[in-house]
């Protein structure tokens, strides 16, 4: 059923936080209910099996079997992507998935015993026995699993947004409705402002149509590579032309223009790494964070932290947090202009925690959270300048940087590329890093970025 939005009054509670029928969290704890309902069925089979030898050897009791084999499962089913969006669409390909990760977990502590020689003391009874009601137990969730999906989520597992610009469309199926100027929004890449409007507009969705001019698909196309979304444009005229790669979508032929660079578990992974470190470091560091705001406070008049507008992820603005390094009255809300080597600005205070960075981590806040991330683009200030001229307005490929979350540090910062950008290269540079970071994620290079970070907190252009 399509459902339309017009006018202030939608897109205020849109801003207030109240994103339309988002389904990407409830899609998570789905993932996390299906792989709690996998432990419980390999526990239950190990432990049911463990009764027929009572004796206390290794494995006989089901519970030391259940307890090596769930681990090994869930390495294998995360990696296999036995818990997807695919996976609650289609709970027979789940079901195969899973099954699969299941024979592979218990051939390899077979192996594992067998080469060990535990299989001297391994209940072969109990084991196989175990084995069996796993995976019969484990296919028979999945199956049931269906129906609470189907409870939780209705016919239709992803939130799908259609952002009408000056265009009309028949009803498209079970889809969110904006008409794009009761909302502000307009293919204009000079407006930071819109770009936050856009960015909230579409929080929450997972596939983003817009319907618009055949003259304004480029822009629009370049907006929606800056979400973190699936981004598409209608394409009518291609019904004529026969292009077999071009997708469908009700009927209407649809270019694909954008994609999220990261899926939801990709998501999930970066933000547990963030808060597994981000936690522990607030605590052990809050001893010289207090210090700093100590020593801030005695050396000049003014707030403690300095609270700035920047570009997060999807274009939205967000306030991000540093300790105050300048004189009150040379404080620069906008970034129009870049802290200079003996900058008459920064206080004495200012110029020793800024020299090894220690200015930045009230960040730590912002990623708790969620603004940042400990790893991705830094985020920029509207007034920041390459040169003479805006960051949007030397590369219009500045936008894409934003479709992930901005971080503390980086992949352009660990290569050097920081500090003032007096050229129009400096930006470019930076921004090349930037996408290559979006296009090639992966954990580890997180992990490599940060430890690479502590060899650069000192350097020639902190100041």
């Amino acid at each position: 059923m399509l459902q339309k939005a017009d006018g202030e009054t939608e897109f205020q509670r849109l801003h207030a936080g109240a994103t339309p029928i988002s389904k990407q969290t409830r899609r998570f704890q789905l993932y996390v209910l299906l792989g709690v309902f996998d432990f419980v069925a390999i526990l239950l089979a190990f432990l049911a099996a463990g009764l027929l030898r009572p004796e206390p050897t290794f494995g006989s009791n089901g519970l030391r079997l259940a307890m090596l084999v769930a681990p090994i499962y869930a390495l294998v089913a995360l990696n296999g992507n036995a818990y997807g969006y695919q996976v609650l669409l289609n709970w027979k390909k789940g079901m195969a998935k899973a099954v699969g990760a299941l024979i592979f977990a218990m051939a390899a502590v077979l192996f594992v015993a067998f080469f060990s020689r535990a299989s001297l003391e391994f209940s072969r009874i109990v084991f196989a026995t175990g084995a069996a009601l796993a995976i019969v137990l484990v296919g028979l969730g999945r199956y049931s699993f269906n129906s609470v999906v189907r409870r939780t989520l209705g016919a239709v597992l992803r939130t799908e947004l259609i952002i009408l610009d000056n265009c009309d469309l028949p009803p498209l199926g079970d889809a969110w409705v904006i008409d794009a100027a009761a909302y502000g929004l307009r293919p204009n890449l000079r407006d930071p402002n819109m770009l936050d409007r856009l960015g909230t507009a579409v929080r929450g969705a997972d596939f983003v149509l817009v319907c618009c001019a055949i003259e304004d698909r480029a822009a629009w196309s370049l907006l929606l590579k800056g979400t973190d979304v699936q981004g598409f444009v209608l394409a009518p005229e291609f019904d004529e032309a026969g292009a077999n790669r071009i997708m469908r979508y009700e009927g209407q032929s649809v270019m694909q223009v954008a994609s999220g660079p990261l899926d939801v578990r990709s998501r999930a992974i970066k933000r547990t790494m963030d808060l597994a470190v981000t936690v522990p470091a607030i605590i052990a560091l809050s001893p010289l964070l207090l210090t700093v705001a100590l020593a801030i406070k005695l050396d000049s008049k003014g707030p403690i932290l300095f609270h700035q507008q920047r570009l997060g992820r999807s274009n939205r603005l967000f306030s991000v947090f540093k300790f105050r390094s300048m004189h009150v009255e040379d404080c620069d809300a906008d970034g129009n202009r870049s802290i200079t080597r003996n900058d008459r600005r920064v206080t004495r205070v200012g110029g020793l925690i800024r020299a090894v960075s220690i200015d930045e981590l009230p960040q730590l806040f912002n990623v708790l959270r969620g603004e940042m991330s400990l790893v991705g683009p830094r985020p920029h200030a509207l007034g920041s300048l390459a040169g003479e001229q805006r960051f949007w307005e030397v590369d219009q490929r500045y936008w894409h940087r934003h479709a992930l979350k901005p971080g503390i540090t980086g992949l352009a910062q660990v290569r050097g590329l920081r500090g003032e950008t007096r050229e129009r290269d400096d930006l470019v540079k930076r921004l090349q890093a930037d996408l290559e970071y979006l296009n090639d994620w992966s954990l580890g290079r997180d992990i490599a970025i940060m430890l690479a970070t502590f060899r650069v907190i000192v350097h020639d252009k902190a100041y």
